[in-house]
């Protein structure tokens, strides 16, 4: 999925039609279902669940990288989505 994703944000920054495609997507009523509906039709396969999923595992990685130090999740860090937006719209 990390790969994924950043190949989808190089080509966003590079194409500006792309990147307000993307960023179109945040007004649906689903704006994550739609974005990944986006993505697909686009030929990126980024798909809801993996999406959810890479999030969760990025959180779960960097809790183990302290040996037991971080009792509790930091908010922010699982929610892949949003770090590709905010990455997007520098």
């Amino acid at each position: 999925m990390e790969e994924k994703l950043r190949q989808l944000l190089e080509d966003a920054q590079k194409d500006s039609s792309l990147k307000e495609k993307l960023l179109e997507t945040r007004k649906d009523k689903d704006p994550m279902k739609c974005f990944c509906d986006t993505c697909q039709s686009l030929g990126y396969e980024i798909y809801l669940g993996e999406l959810f999923a890479y999030g969760q595992d990025m959180n779960d990685a960097k809790m183990r990288s302290v040996n037991g130090g971080g009792v509790c999740s930091i908010d922010g860090w699982d929610d892949a989505y949003e770090m590709f937006f905010a990455s997007l719209e520098v």
